[in-house]
């Protein structure tokens, strides 16, 4: 295997620059004399150091490049994850980061395709300095401390690779830091570097901890990591594999630790909503709420050391509508606060019942569309508490309006300002109701996706029978019917992940990873259907990779002609 020693590109700062500075895993206000020689000499400087870990994952979601993330630019990063699959398009705020993977232009200098390689490799190279740093130090708390510390690492690396590999294909696999920097290096094949993401994944597996309730919200268990080889033995597809996969997310489902959400609970439970919209309440997405169905939330909590900034997860800028724009209407933390609607849902799944809409509005070419959607009369999570239809004007200022319906039409779904609005991401502060971040922990994985990734893995194992059972535990959370055998294809088991996951799921990478990108997009969107080409389901290499190497480092197919 070829090994990289060190990507110059990419690696702007190392991890004890954004990491915590005391004990708190929330904190994260580091000294600036702070460096690995002087804190990797203790258990609590490995504290700080796999702290800075948590906090270049959580900066994925981050944007403007707050605090020392990695993602600067205009729109969320997230959002070139959704838009250009079968789940939405981008809206009329066309943001020039989201322009080039809505038209399908993006090149080796499109900003967020080197984004995603900067953070990815940023959260390598820091992951990298705490392993070797551990290898180092003789000075541990507990005998314990060194595997754990080395387990939160190699998952870390394992979960940067995850986006490499879904994105870029082959690249190159590190695990050292070499000085002088060396700036030759060559591309792994996907396979090797899936092998080693596994073998890290295994490691973290083994030595993380087991009892979620014994270690502090937001930390890593055991039961992440084992989630995510599921999906990692799913993607890498060798033989025994699958398998695999479905005993890892078996053995996530049968730990006597997480559960579905079947009740009411939290800080909203004796408000108008349901079991399932409690999830996505603020300040319930953790155990201590008695949610015990997040296997790992990333936290980004309001008004919290350590918690959100206002770059921090966009997510709900993203979704919701514009519909501050309309006369009669003002901003309200009820409405999920300002919305930029920069990418919007689909009629084809999310249905058009309940509103004006037409189903073959914006020449979406559906004549056939059922005005529900893809969702069963009574399922939960299509109910007025997780999907938005009805909106009532609520500015005092226009009288004449205040209280009545606005309906949503196909003028004001295509323009953005009001469509069927994701309640999952609905966010908003009296104080300041202009703020950008959602300021809300991120289920990042969830057991309903652990059970729909136990389907995916009897799919490929040609088991529909039980990979209906997996299914219809999550349906029966939802009140509706199950699937049968015969009904249970790779199809519907999208469509599922649809009704349980939107905008939660990093929907592009779910689409490779069951082969479905291309046939997918190319029926259900119309804004991507004809633009899309094979090529594109890999990006290009960065081109500041690219002119920074010395060696041979071939570009993706497709991409190879561009000159910057």
């Amino acid at each position: 295997m070829k090994t990289m020693n060190y990507i110059k590109i990419g690696i702007a700062s190392s991890i004890l620059s954004i990491a915590a500075g005391c004990t708190s895993f929330l904190e994260e206000d580091l000294k600036s004399s702070l460096a690995p020689d002087n804190t990797y000499t203790s258990s609590l400087g490995f504290e700080v150091g796999a702290t800075g870990l948590y906090a270049i994952a959580r900066s994925e979601y981050n944007t403007w490049g707050e605090n020392g993330a990695f993602m600067h630019n205009g729109a969320c990063a997230y959002e070139v994850l959704q838009i250009s699959t079968d789940l939405c398009r981008m809206g009329t705020v066309r943001d020039g980061s989201l322009v080039p993977f809505a038209e399908m232009t993006l090149n080796p200098s499109t900003l967020f395709v080197g984004s995603y390689w900067n953070w990815a490799y940023n959260l390598i190279a820091s992951a990298n300095e705490l392993l070797i740093y551990s290898e180092k130090n003789n000075n541990w708390d507990y005998p314990t401390d060194k595997q754990l510390y080395q387990a939160e690492a190699r998952f870390f690396r394992a979960y940067a690779y995850r986006t490499l590999v879904y994105l870029y294909g082959d690249v190159p696999w590190v695990e050292t830091i070499q000085k002088p920097f060396l700036l030759s290096f060559s591309r792994d094949p996907k396979i090797e570097v899936l092998d080693n993401i596994i073998k890290d994944l295994e490691f973290a597996k083994t030595y993380l901890p087991d009892n979620p309730d014994n270690v502090k919200e937001g930390k890593l268990t055991t039961w992440a990591a084992r989630h995510l080889l599921s999906e990692m033995y799913l993607l890498r597809g060798a033989e025994g594999d699958y398998k695999l996969a479905e005993e890892n997310a078996q053995d996530v489902i049968d730990c006597p630790y997480y559960s579905l959400m079947k009740s009411r609970f939290g800080n909203a439970k004796n408000d108008p909503g349901d079991y399932f919209s409690d999830m996505f309440v603020e300040n319930n997405q953790n155990r201590s709420a008695g949610n015990t169905e997040g296997i790992w939330v990333m936290q980004f909590q309001y008004n919290t050391v350590g918690g959100g900034t206002n770059s921090d997860d966009w997510t709900r800028r993203a979704w919701n509508p514009q519909y501050h724009a309309i006369d009669g209407f003002a901003l309200a933390d009820s409405l999920g606060g300002r919305g930029l609607a920069q990418i919007y849902p689909l009629k084809w799944w999310i249905g058009v019942k309940g509103t004006n809409a037409t189903t073959a509005g914006e020449k979406e070419g559906f004549p056939d569309i059922q005005e529900k959607g893809i969702f069963e009369d009574g399922d939960i999570r299509n109910s007025e508490y997780n999907i938005k239809r009805n909106w009532y004007y609520n500015n005092p200022l226009t009288p004449n309006k205040l209280g009545q319906k606005c309906p949503i039409d196909d003028k004001s779904w295509s323009q953005a300002q009001l469509f069927p609005a994701l309640k999952k991401f609905f966010f908003g502060k009296e104080e300041n109701l202009q703020l950008t971040g959602a300021y809300k922990d991120r289920m990042k994985f969830r057991l309903a996706e652990t059970y729909l990734l136990l389907a995916e893995a009897y799919l490929r194992q040609d088991m529909p029978d039980k990979a209906a059972d997996a299914v219809n535990e999550v349906r029966r959370r939802a009140k509706v019917s199950d699937v049968s055998d015969e009904e249970m294809t790779m199809d519907f088991l999208l469509d599922e992940r649809i009704r349980e996951l939107y905008g939660e799921e990093s929907r592009r990478f779910t689409l490779i990873r069951t082969g479905k990108l291309l046939e997918r997009v190319r029926k259900y969107n119309p804004e991507a259907r004809d633009l899309i080409q094979d090529f594109h389901v890999l990006w290009p290499i960065p081109q500041a990779i690219r002119d920074a190497n010395v060696g041979n480092f071939p570009q993706n197919p497709g991409y190879e002609g561009y000159e910057g």
